[in-house]
């Protein structure tokens, strides 16, 4: 059950007089380790003062409005960015609506009418790179200043980059920090490990099992089909090792399939996956059609690729099936 106690899609359902509070702001889309690290900061200055802890986000996402050409899709759906959010301890998220007009607000104006007025800030948590109000001229600077004049504190959240805490993972640029940007560019290229270390946890999708072709049941390999309004990135296109969590909670090994199955002609991209059953029992009949349910992606096992032949189908789909047990720390029988 989630602890929100405070959850506001405007500054107009904030009561009069809420706070004091300790306030972040951030898109916050996967909530990622860096995400993590400055939530935290806010709790923790909350609790050493009394204060409520409170993030404040947009919906929809800035780049929806700004580049409504460009695709632009969650790296996690907003349940999913709830619960983490709360698994962190805030008191409260506002969700400002994001438009353009509001986008030409001054970052005075926004400092004093979201956080003083409408959130009686006295503590302000941010990243040292932090830009907000009119075409981003709001800066570090800015923020010290506003606070002076407004009463509230600012403390500067360091980052986590390829200086520090993330020397482990191969990055294009020398200096490297944690961001959504980077999530994003891992899982188009199929690395949901590297996307893992920087989530904190295994990239997730979020949605109801659909009927599908049934191609795979036919052949021996039955899968959960994804609809296709499911929350949550997909990553590239292939096979992958992960693990599906039904409604009972209940947690199962699966081999995942990403992509259009090149075999087979006239099929649309989607996510499935083949329940393997429990280490070394077989699965009976198990249906997951209407459920409601969570894919995590562990490893990427190989890209798709088109068969000639059932035959070669069936013992790459085999392969697959003995890969994701092993990538899933389990040796196949």
């Amino acid at each position: 059950m989630r602890r929100f106690v405070d959850c506001f899609r405007s500054l107009d359902e904030i009561p009069q007089g809420y706070g004091p509070t300790a306030v972040t702001i951030g898109n916050f889309d996967g909530v990622h380790r860096g995400h993590a690290r400055v939530i935290r900061t806010v709790v923790a200055e909350a609790h050493s003062d009394g204060l409520k802890a409170v993030a404040i986000s947009f919906d929809p996402h800035p780049a929806l409005v700004h580049r409504p050409d460009v695709p632009h899709f969650p790296i996690m759906g907003l349940r999913d960015s709830l619960d983490l959010l709360d698994e962190l301890g805030l008191d409260a998220l506002v969700l400002l609506p994001y438009s353009l007009d509001f986008a030409q607000e001054t970052p005075e104006d926004f400092v004093r009418t979201t956080f003083v007025e409408g959130l009686g800030a006295k503590k302000v948590v941010i990243g040292a790179d932090v830009r907000f109000g009119r075409n981003n001229s709001g800066d570090l600077d800015t923020m010290k200043q506003l606070g002076e004049e407004h009463g509230f504190e600012v403390a500067v959240v360091e980052d986590l980059s390829t200086d520090n805490d993330l020397t482990e993972l191969d990055a294009k640029d020398e200096h490297r920090r944690c961001s959504s940007t980077w999530i994003r560019e891992l899982l188009a290229s199929g690395d949901v490990d590297s996307a893992a270390h920087l989530l904190g946890r295994y990239h997730r999708m979020r949605g109801k099992v659909v009927h599908g072709a049934a191609r795979g049941r036919e052949l021996g390999f039955p899968t959960a089909n994804m609809a296709s309004d499911s929350d949550g990135l997909i990553p590239a296109d292939g096979v992958y090792a992960g693990w599906l969590h039904d409604e009972a909670g209940q947690r199962w090994p699966v081999a995942i399939s990403v992509g259009s199955n090149p075999t087979f002609e006239g099929v649309s991209r989607q996510v499935e996956a083949h329940v393997m059953g429990r280490p070394h029992e077989e699965v009976e009949d198990f249906d997951l059609y209407g459920q409601n349910v969570i894919l995590e992606f562990v490893a990427h096992l190989r890209s798709m690729v088109a068969y000639e032949g059932m035959d070669a189908l069936i013992r790459q789909m085999t392969k697959d099936v003995d890969d994701a047990w092993r990538a899933l720390g389990y040796e196949p029988e």
